[in-house]
């Protein structure tokens, strides 16, 4: 099991700026420079001895939870490990006794659920004063009746609700045509990998062992039922409801009730052969390594499945997965949890071009191995779901991942290339950019977005079937990840030579970058600003979408017509601090885009933004830039870093929210990287050189 440890930091002194707007100007650069040199020492520290990064992925603490419920349901060790996951569940426990989905969030009854039942397998007394919290907790907000549809399922592996209170999964869904409007290739690539498998567990309805016994109507958590005796709870709206309001949903809930009166088709004549394609499905999608799509749920589920389907724990797929399990582990003085999923290649990639835009000359040996290490991640096999419907596409891309040869996905490769480029101009001729670039310019959606992982996956009805009260099956364009491509191919084109790359490219580029813009604009909200699907939340997606549209701003009228709100709403939206932050709550209260405490990454893209559209000497601009030189308060070893409790980045709006840990300094640095830069050509310009 791999272990990480994190190191104690001290305040380290930085230069402090009055509050006042007239702060002589010249000041700034310096102690930017000093901010950054700082920076940059941290990130050598952090790097691994291959030259890559990898930090931790917070996330809540069902990932944790559901990593004990699968040590239960094999019968896997637990002991070991007991002191330490209760250590870390009871520091993530909130003052009302609930556990949520990210910090300064409300408390969520299914996280806490979860975790109630975790620390209650793990032998935690139900009398224990934090449990007594958690349960008054959760009876408060109308008890486990009112979890969401996956922590359902997992409690009714149990015996701790009703399968008959879960929707029907079929196993025939395996079988649906690609070509058929609903089949497994029509959800996103997340939601394919964790329902694949559960067919198999909702096929047999395994009910296994807990401390008090196994039973299939166990009252192991009865504690948390407001009428433990009525456990039928409705997961939908009713037909009649459901006709008055949503067509579409009354169509999925009829169906699912016919599916439930059919016994969900488990005497269907073809369920057996239906189960084996399920079986070759999840058995083809396993990595070499044992994982499965490089994250933690489908990893679980695919375990769950294939020891139902009769694998024992000596055969490969079985000791391969509970190696993997060992992966996401993180352990220190806190204790020990699961991450949803590791981002070594997310956060090299980002770092790199940290260190790019910090100045570091391409010689250096820190960005040499970096850029090594991404090359060697560059996928191209004949894996890859994305050739179900783009089988003519040539492999290219970079997943987020150690290992996920199945789902390469754009926003890493956008950044590759940005990584690839800023090291090295030549470098755009390079087989692996051009790749890469083509594998991108051929995902481009028909809106002429792009989206994460595949190409057209926007088929949002999908999202009334009554599995999905999270609403996220689906994977369609983004702004977010539009403005990043529209970064990368910029670059490419602005200092692109017939040496480097060929004409047919670039024009193809140029074409892409036609729709893209296109598209951004049918998007852009009516305050100026840009929805951030893979950050949060506002800031992020009008951040990536400016840094994009600046290599097309400059002679384009309606170009300038997007970018002109979207400045004026930032700078409307900039913190008296100087700072940029935003409230995950924005996902639900859209009206608060751009609201709350201000953060380092946060105020990083906000910079950056306005720098791709203004000179660095906008008051704006410097405000922010104050404000990341005096909160760069982290001092390890001879380098210094910023702080961060928040969650900026998004899983699944309203309902999954990540905390990269180096979030809080790659950003920064670009930030103000790029700010120095900005400031020394002004200088040049102004013959100060």
């Amino acid at each position: 099991m791999s272990l990480h440890t994190t190191s104690t930091t001290t305040a380290v002194p930085t230069p402090q700026f009055p509050s006042s707007t007239n702060v002589h100007h010249e000041l700034l650069p310096s102690a930017a420079r000093r901010a950054l040199s700082l920076a940059t020492n941290y990130a050598f520290d952090q790097a691994e001895t291959d030259g890559h990064w990898c930090g931790e992925v917070h996330s809540n603490a069902t990932i944790t939870a559901e990593y004990v419920f699968l040590g239960q349901a094999l019968g896997l060790d637990l002991a070991c490990d007991r002191d330490a996951l209760c250590r870390w569940f009871f520091s993530e426990q909130k003052e009302d006794g609930s556990w949520t989905i990210a910090p300064d969030y409300p408390g969520d009854v299914s996280t806490t659920t979860e975790v109630y039942l975790a620390l209650k397998i793990l032998n935690v007394s139900a009398e224990d004063p934090a449990m007594r919290r958690a349960r008054d907790f959760v009876i408060s907000v109308g008890g486990v009746a009112k979890v969401r549809v996956l922590t359902r399922i997992y409690l009714a592996t149990f015996g701790l609700f009703p399968w008959n209170a879960v929707p029907q999964l079929p196993t025939e869904l395996i079988l649906m045509p690609a070509m058929a409007p609903i089949n497994i290739y029509r959800l996103s690539s997340w939601a394919r990998g964790t329902i694949v498998p559960l067919l198999i567990v909702c096929h047999h309805q395994p009910i296994y062992e807990l401390p008090n016994g196994t039973s299939a109507e166990n009252n192991f958590l009865d504690e948390l039922w407001c009428d433990a005796f009525s456990k039928m709870a409705p997961y939908s709206l009713s037909l009649w409801d459901s006709w008055k309001t949503d067509g579409t949903a009354f169509a999925f809930t009829a169906i699912d009730k016919i599916l439930y009166l059919l016994s969900g088709l488990r005497f269907f004549p073809l369920r057996s052969y239906a189960r084996r394609q399920c079986v070759t499905w999840i058995l083809e999608h396993q990595e070499e390594s044992g994982d499965w799509a490089g994250v933690f749920p489908p990893l679980h589920v695919c375990l769950l499945a294939l020891t139902l389907e009769g694998f024992d724990f000596k055969e490969r797929p079985i000791s391969r997965g509970l190696e993997a399990v060992g992966r996401f582990a993180w352990h220190d003085e806190g204790g020990k949890r699961i991450q949803a999923s590791v981002s070594p290649v997310w956060d090299t990639v980002l770092m790199t071009v940290a260190l790019c835009d910090a100045g570091l000359a391409k010689s250096d040996e820190h960005l040499t191995r970096a850029v090594g290490w991404i090359k060697s991640h560059q996928l191209l096999g004949i894996q890859g779901d994305w050739r179900i419907y783009n089988p003519r596409l040539q492999p290219g891309g970079f997943s987020f991942e150690y290992f996920n040869t199945w789902y390469p996905d754009v926003d890493d490769t956008a950044v590759a290339i940005l990584a690839f480029v800023k090291r090295d101009p030549d470098s755009m001729g390079s087989r692996c950019v051009i790749r890469a670039a083509e594998w991108i310019l051929g995902m481009q959606n028909l809106d002429g977005g792009w989206a994460a992982f595949d190409m057209n996956n926007d088929k949002l009805f999908l999202n009334k079937i009554p599995l999905s009260d999270m609403g996220n099956l689906c994977d369609p364009s983004t702004a977010d990840v539009t403005g990043r491509i529209l970064e990368a191919f910029g670059l490419m084109m602005k200092i692109a030579r017939k040496e480097y790359a060929a004409q047919g490219l670039l024009k193809r580029m140029g074409s892409a970058c036609e729709r893209a813009i296109t598209y951004l604009a049918a998007i852009q909200e009516s305050t100026g600003a840009w929805y951030g699907r893979w950050g949060s939340n506002y800031v992020y997606g009008t951040s990536n979408t400016l840094g994009g549209l600046a290599y097309f701003s400059e002679n384009d009228p309606s170009v300038q017509s997007l970018v002109l709100p979207a400045i004026q709403w930032l700078k409307s939206v900039q913190n008296t601090d100087g700072g940029w932050g935003e409230d995950l709550n924005t996902y639900k209260h859209p009206e608060r885009a751009g609201c709350g405490v201000s953060t380092a990454s946060q105020t990083a893209w906000g910079v950056m933004a306005l720098l791709s559209q203004l000179p660095p000497t906008d008051e704006a601009i410097n405000r922010g830039v104050r404000f990341l030189v005096s909160s760069q308060t982290n001092r390890e070893k001879e380098g210094a870093s910023w702080e961060e409790r928040q969650y900026t980045g998004t899983g699944f709006p309203n309902h999954f929210y990540l905390g990269y840990a180096f979030y809080r300094h790659y950003f920064p640095m670009m930030a103000l990287g790029r700010y120095v830069q900005a400031t020394d050509r002004l200088a040049v310009e102004n013959g100060q050189y």
